[in-house]
C-alpha cells in the first residue's frame, strides 16, 4: 500500500490521459458513426459499399493492428513524411486518436443502423401519408427514436473503448496501463500494481453504466416499441 501512496501522483497523472484519449476518441466517433450509418441509409452502391467496408475493415481487424499501422506504418511512407499530416502523425497522442476514433466509429455506425433499422415502419409510412419529406422523416423520426434505442448498445462500446486504451502503451504513451507496466518494472510488484490500476478502470465503467442507466430512465418513455 506505500507503493500506490508514493506513485498515487504518477497513476493520476496516466488517468487523465485515459481519460482524454478515451473522451475525445468517443466524441470523434459518435460524429464518425453517426455519418457512415446515415450512408448506409442510402440507396447508391457506392455509397452504401464505402460506409459497409469501413466498417468492415475496421470491425473485422484488432485495435492492435491498426494502431500499429497507422503510428508506425504510415512513417514508413516517404509521402507523408513530407506532407502537412507529419505534423499530426510523427506524435503517438493524435495517432492513438486517429486509430481508437476509427475504431469506434466502425463500432457504433453498426449500431446507430441497427438501431435505425428497427424505427417502427409503421410510423414512417404514417410520416409519408402525411406528406413529410425523406429528410424530414429521418430527421424527426427515425433520428431520435434511433437514438434513443442506441443507448444501451453505445455504453457498451463506450466502456470497450475505455478498456481499449490501454494500447496506447504500446506507442511510448505513458496512460494508466502504462504506468502501471512501468511502475511494475522498477518496483516487482505486480499484484497490489494492477488491482489499483484495475480498480480505476473499474471506477469509471461504474460511472459510465451509471450514466447510460440514467439516460436510459430519462428517454424510455418518450416513445413505445
Amino acid at each position: 500500500m506505500d507503493l500506490m501512496i508514493e506513485k498515487l501522483p504518477e497513476l493520476l497523472k496516466a488517468t487523465i490521459l485515459t481519460i482524454e484519449l478515451t473522451l475525445i476518441s468517443l466524441i470523434f466517433g459518435i460524429f464518425l458513426g453517426l455519418f457512415f450509418a446515415i450512408l448506409r441509409l442510402s440507396k447508391n452502391k457506392i455509397i452504401y459499399n464505402i460506409s459497409y467496408y469501413y466498417s468492415f475493415v475496421f470491425r473485422g481487424t484488432p485495435l492492435f493492428v491498426q494502431l500499429f499501422i497507422i503510428y508506425f506504418g504510415l512513417a514508413q511512407i516517404e509521402f507523408i513524411r513530407e506532407s502537412f499530416l507529419w505534423v499530426v502523425l510523427k506524435k503517438p497522442f493524435w495517432c492513438a486518436i486517429i486509430a481508437f476514433t476509427l475504431n469506434t466509429g466502425a463500432y457504433t455506425a453498426e449500431i446507430f443502423r441497427s438501431a435505425f433499422d428497427k424505427v417502427d415502419k409503421n410510423l414512417i409510412d404514417a410520416a409519408k401519408s402525411l406528406g413529410m419529406t425523406k429528410y424530414n422523416i429521418f430527421l424527426k423520426i427515425i433520428l431520435p427514436i434511433g437514438l434513443k434505442q442506441s443507448i444501451p448498445a453505445y455504453g457498451n462500446e463506450m466502456i470497450l473503448m475505455l478498456k481499449g486504451t490501454s494500447l496506447a502503451s504500446t506507442i511510448t504513451l505513458i496512460d494508466l496501463t502504462g504506468a502501471a507496466k512501468y511502475i511494475i518494472s522498477t518496483h516487482f510488484n505486480p499484484v497490489e500494481v494492477f488491482i489499483f490500476a484495475g480498480s480505476i478502470y473499474l471506477f469509471f465503467t461504474f460511472l459510465i453504466h451509471s450514466l447510460i442507466k440514467f439516460l436510459e430512465e430519462k428517454t424510455k418513455y418518450h416513445y413505445k416499441t
